[in-house]
């Protein structure tokens, strides 16, 4: 599978519930999604709100022929840096958290061992104001190995279920 297809398979499952934009991308992005969560609870009435909450995933998708170490890390920085900007912390916020998966064709053997410990948080006002965690993923289609992060555990049936999903094996067939 070329980092191309699986791109677009990502690009695909993603766009389910996240809103997904190629073109609005920074660089060195290729793609970003965004997911909001509003939930509020009221008392017999729309004025008698008793709580409100917000929560946001913020993702940012990079595909790359071959991944050097210091490639990584400038994806890392520019993701964290980014996912930042869009967070507005208040007293509703819960949390807003921010996902980089990199696609490539190849990488470093270096960077198995280096993706693990590239971790970020933020917490805004002591978390009274909610909190931001940081989520990686690599995956090498070469390979079809991936690696992630320590918030990143929670990605790995996604990627596995994309590597292996019936839904996008069919739509392959019908082409």
């Amino acid at each position: 599978m070329s980092t191309d297809e699986l791109f677009e398979k990502f690009m695909l499952a993603y766009g389910v519930y996240y809103d997904v934009s190629r073109e609005k991308a920074q660089p060195p992005f290729d793609a970003e999604a965004v997911f909001s969560a509003k939930q509020e609870q009221y008392f017999l009435l729309h004025s008698a709100k008793l709580s409100e909450i917000q929560s946001n995933e913020y993702v940012f998708f990079a595909k790359r022929d071959y991944l050097t170490l210091e490639g990584l890390r400038e994806l890392d920085a520019r993701a964290w840096e980014y996912g930042l900007k869009k967070v507005k912390p208040n007293p509703n916020h819960k949390s807003s958290d921010i996902t980089l998966i990199v696609i490539a064709g190849a990488a470093e053997e270096s960077i198995r061992k280096e993706v693990r410990g590239m971790r970020h948080s933020k917490s805004y006002r002591f978390g009274f104001q909610g909190y931001s965690n940081y989520r990686l993923a690599v995956t090498e289609t070469s390979t079809g190995n991936s690696c992630f992060n320590r918030q990143g555990d929670s990605l790995k049936k996604l990627v596995a279920d994309i590597y292996q999903s019936k839904i996008f094996q069919e739509k392959e067939r019908k082409k």
